[in-house]
């Protein structure tokens, strides 16, 4: 890539990360592949190929950037906190809660609708499987993840043996026929599934003449999504099925081969949401407000903040509300409800000769999270019942509880306020302390010492990042995030730190020693860390001051107020991020 790539610019046009980095061979040929920081840049790019598509040269840039995740993985640096929920939803769809294989006898294909459609649309992805099961009774149903999420992060390892269990068990079974709803899934089945024929329902309802859907005539673009790139079969069949009702196709610049990502390809929205609108909002721009019409249900949820969006799905099973906008589609976190539930309609509904949920995990995850949640809430039910039948109620009266820390003098709330001080240096969670703070003090002395501590301890993991152990830190801070973190405080100032501490989006004590490694100054950062972290210190302490009322069977105005207070506070940064993406798509920035 480095001496292949002419620099000629034309990837870079096309591509809103290439634009930000450089050409593919400026950053190969000034990559440093033992550098965690260089390598962590190939988080950013959604991996969507069209670089490939428009290059001169027939390089594919999308795969450099995949290898530099896969090398970010073998040497251990690529565990971004920011992909951790992205891993977990994968963790879900592997597993036995969530998975279900029912193979009837005879069985030869199965019906594999993925995460996303079941989850959004469960009532839409079991009538596919009955329309196509009307073809073929014996057709099957696979209830799992295809592992795309691991494959994409480059964890190649995992999802090679993740994949290849499930591939080698539907061929043990004579399956050799898989049908798929998802585009990523077709991409994985396609390149992973040697043995395997892969078609999308799209393509064998068609074929079959299947179902017969209402005429709306009407006009809409179609968005491709990228993964379907090199797919014109499935490409034609979502314009197949606009045609059978009725619609007019307006192309987009950017189709088919050249399609553009939505922005979520690649994980790209999880460790730089700007980057992901963007590329949401230049989709938008090309849509010139007609509605959309895709067959990714990711595309069609990241998609549908900004613009009208039809799911071909929707389209197929009731076109009128699906050009309405009215085609039922669930969101987090009813989609996890939606699969379990489809899940038992499966096995109720499916009469099949061999079953079985998933259990192969080469990389088992922690267990006992349930069981652990469970003993917390019984043993706090437990000390409730303790407290109350003993007696020592009289003695967590706050008035009394209060009066006693008030005899110490000031050695109390010093010793508290040390405490707090030392915990952010300690990575030490801040929260426990906080509440402590309200139990012990009240809402109005837990609110002056928890502010003043909260802020000493972030001061001083400030001054330790900037004077003290800068290159361990750095070496902690390798994602792309904190290096935008970075360029935001240089040129924005302490009004990034206010943001930041106001919409708490970053781990709270890593926040503190990486606004250390920048240019700000120690007094503006200081003012900006008091006056972000203030609305939510007093929402917890005055929320904490009534927890005794609570321990002790009443419900008191304070513990109510408190309650409103830490909802409050909770909610802002989502409003905040669905108004950003609602306004979004008005912004000229591209």
């Amino acid at each position: 890539m480095a001496q292949a790539c002419l620099d000629c610019g034309l990837c870079q046009e096309q591509c809103l990360f290439l634009r930000r980095q450089g050409s593919p061979g400026q950053i190969a040929r000034g990559l440093d592949p033992q550098d965690p920081r260089q390598l962590s840049q190939a988080y950013l790019c959604s991996l969507c190929g069209l670089c490939g598509a428009v290059c001169p040269q027939g390089l594919d840039p999308a795969a450099m950037f995949l290898d530099l995740r896969r090398q970010a993985v073998a040497q251990g640096t690529a565990g971004l906190p920011e992909h951790q929920g992205l891993l977990a939803y994968e963790r879900r769809g592997n597993s036995p809660r969530y998975t279900w294989y029912a193979l009837p006898a005879g069985c030869r294909a199965v019906f594999f609708p993925g995460c996303n459609l079941p989850g959004s649309r469960p009532q839409q992805t079991w009538r596919l499987f009955e329309l196509l099961r009307g073809q073929d009774p014996s057709l099957g149903l696979v209830l799992d993840c295809c592992n795309k999420p691991s494959h994409d992060l480059g964890r190649q390892e995992f999802f090679l043996a993740m994949f290849g269990e499930m591939h080698d068990w539907l061929l043990a079974q004579g399956v050799r026929e898989v049908l798929v709803a998802c585009p990523n899934c077709h991409r994985v089945f396609e390149t992973h599934g040697q043995g395997l024929t892969v078609r999308t329902v799209y393509q064998a309802l068609a074929e079959a003449g299947l179902p017969a859907i209402g005429q709306a005539p009407a006009t809409v673009t179609v968005h491709d999504p990228c993964v379907a790139r090199q797919a014109p079969a499935l490409q034609q069949a979502a314009r197949h099925w606009a045609a059978q009702a009725g619609l007019a196709v307006e192309e987009m610049s950017h189709h088919g081969a050249q399609a553009l990502c939505c922005g979520e390809g690649g994980g790209v929205g999880f460790v730089d949401p700007e980057l992901a609108q963007a590329w949401a909002r230049h989709r938008g721009q090309e849509a010139e407000g007609r509605r959309v019409l895709t067959y990714c249900a990711g595309c069609a949820g990241h998609l549908g903040r900004l613009m009208p969006v039809t799911h071909l799905t929707d389209l197929l099973l009731d076109t009128q509300a699906a050009l309405a906008g009215r085609a039922p589609a669930s969101k987090a976190p009813f989609t996890y409800l939606n699969r379990l539930r489809l899940k038992k309609r499966a096995q109720d509904q499916v009469p099949a000769a061999i079953t079985r949920q998933r259990t192969f995990n080469p990389q088992p995850p922690p267990q006992g999270g349930l069981l652990k949640l469970a003993l917390t809430l019984l043993a706090l039910a437990g000390l409730v019942a303790a407290v109350r039948l003993s007696g020592a109620a009289a003695y967590l009266e706050p008035e009394r509880l209060r009066g006693l820390i008030a005899g110490h003098g000031v050695l109390a709330p010093a010793i508290y306020m040390l405490i707090y001080t030392l915990a952010p240096a300690l990575f030490l969670p801040g929260l426990p302390i906080t509440l402590a703070g309200g139990v012990l003090f009240g809402p109005l002395w837990g609110v002056v010492y928890t502010i003043i501590g909260s802020t000493a301890g972030a001061c001083l993991a400030f001054l330790v990042a900037r004077h003290g152990a800068r290159g361990g830190i750095e070496r902690r801070l390798t994602g792309p995030r904190w290096r935008q973190l970075d360029a935001q405080v240089e040129r924005h100032g302490w009004k990034v730190v206010l943001f930041a501490r106001l919409m708490p989006l970053l781990p709270f004590n890593l926040l503190n020693y990486a606004l250390g490694l920048t240019k700000i100054r120690f007094s503006h950062y200081a003012l900006a860390t008091f006056w972000g972290m203030l609305p939510a210190c007093i929402a917890f302490v005055v929320f904490s001051s009534s927890l005794l009322d609570l321990l002790l069977g009443r419900v008191s105005p304070g513990l109510v107020l408190g309650l409103l207070l830490v909802l409050a506070v909770m909610l802002v940064p989502m409003l905040y991020r669905r108004r950003r993406a609602k306004r979004a798509l008005a912004s000229p920035k591209t």
